[in-house]
């Protein structure tokens, strides 16, 4: 029988920065080989990458990094697998050994990656392909856009208001409606001030408006082949907004092995527990995970409330309501949400359309979540 040759592996850990990356190579058995610092810049990229080159010839071995889950983290990461170099992304939030060390320098952060990467005790970070990169950086963009134009919205209330004019929302939705408003405020030199801010205002708001619809085409465009995006729409109140966020969010569902509630704990909506002994506290939401996919399941819900003419009978409406009684409103849409999220991820893992059917209940008998979903 042919003997296989197993070759060593150096740890790298890379403390990654805005301007330069600090490296330290440490090799299997613990020897510190390279401590050095690179900038973040071509010729710096290429010094460490012969350097490492370098390693692999001298030494018969394969390379390992470690860095953190940073902003640029997906570019280095990206550049270093084109170079056939293993690359773990730290999942920072489950490995707090640096950011809580009392001893925070450059250098040993990335003797701390370099030795748990060696010991293989580095919890790693999910990241998502480029595509769907993509796709949330449009909607990011779509979304800030978007709260800017509810600032000088709110700007545009409050300074008529202080000039004793109330104004409504409707009155800013259309250009000629806003134009409107600034007709009927005449000549008056008390307002002229107010007549020079609202046009500048408003030719941003127009800018805004042109630029939301833009990326909103665009992103349409992005998703009109997706299947989960297909799926989600099938759901009752769900907009595209809704739709595409909670898509490109939801790929790879294997990592979750099937277990919903590993996919409610990604999405934030799980509360945190604390037992001990006999005492078990339930206390908030954790709020971990992506903001924009826990924010697209509670509008998901809101979307569900608003639509009460098809979604009044169904079951999870129904306890969402008993639940508002004793809980108040925003447990319960938390909790609603929650169980949203559970009915997405069957959907999205059998690759079947929401069926509303299945949530009216039968004359007598109380639908419970997992009928619902046929767990």
């Amino acid at each position: 029988m042919q003997k296989v040759t197993v070759l060593s592996e150096l740890s790298v850990g890379i403390d990654l920065h805005k301007t330069q990356f600090t490296v330290c190579v440490i090799s299997s058995d613990g020897e510190i080989l390279l401590e050095r610092q690179y900038e973040t810049k071509k010729e710096g990229y290429q010094a460490f990458i012969k350097n490492m080159h370098d390693f692999e010839k001298e030494r018969d071995c394969t390379i390992a990094l470690a860095i953190e889950a940073t902003c640029n983290a997906r570019f280095f990461r990206n550049m270093m697998i084109r170079e056939f170099f293993r690359v773990v992304v730290v999942n920072t939030n489950r490995f707090e050994l640096i950011s809580k060390s009392t001893k925070k320098t450059d250098k040993h952060d990335a003797a701390e990656l370099a030795y748990y990467l060696s010991k293989d005790m580095l919890p790693e970070s999910h990241l998502c392909d480029e595509r769907e990169e993509e796709i949330r950086r449009l909607l990011k963009t779509r979304s800030i856009l978007v709260s800017t134009e509810v600032k000088i919205k709110n700007q545009v209330h409050g300074m008529l208001l202080g000039h004793g004019e109330v104004t409504k929302s409707a009155q800013l939705q259309s250009k000629k409606k806003r134009q409107a408003l600034v007709d009927s405020l005449g000549q008056d030199p008390y307002t002229k001030t107010v007549v020079a801010s609202l046009k500048e205002m408003f030719t941003i708001l127009d800018s805004l408006i042109v630029s939301v619809n833009d990326l909103e085409k665009y992103i349409k465009e992005l998703v009109a082949d997706d299947e989960d995006y297909e799926l989600l729409n099938t759901i009752p109140g769900v907009g595209f907004v809704t739709a595409a966020t909670i898509s490109c969010y939801t790929k790879d569902l294997d990592r979750f092995e099937g277990d919903y509630k590993r996919f409610c704990s990604y999405a934030g909506l799980t509360p945190y527990i604390h037992s001990s002994n006999k005492t078990e506290h339930i206390g908030h939401i954790t709020k971990h995970g992506p903001v924009e996919l826990r924010t697209s399941f509670v509008q998901m819900c809101m979307g569900l409330l608003r639509n009460t003419k098809k979604t009044g009978e169904w079951r999870l409406l129904v306890n969402y309501q008993n639940m508002k009684e004793t809980k108040g409103s925003g447990k319960s849409i938390i909790a609603t949400s929650r169980k949203l999220a559970r009915i997405v991820f069957v959907m999205l893992s059998r690759r079947e359309e929401f069926n509303p059917s299945l949530m009216i209940k039968a004359v007598g008998h109380s639908l419970t979540v997992d009928e619902i979903i046929g767990a």
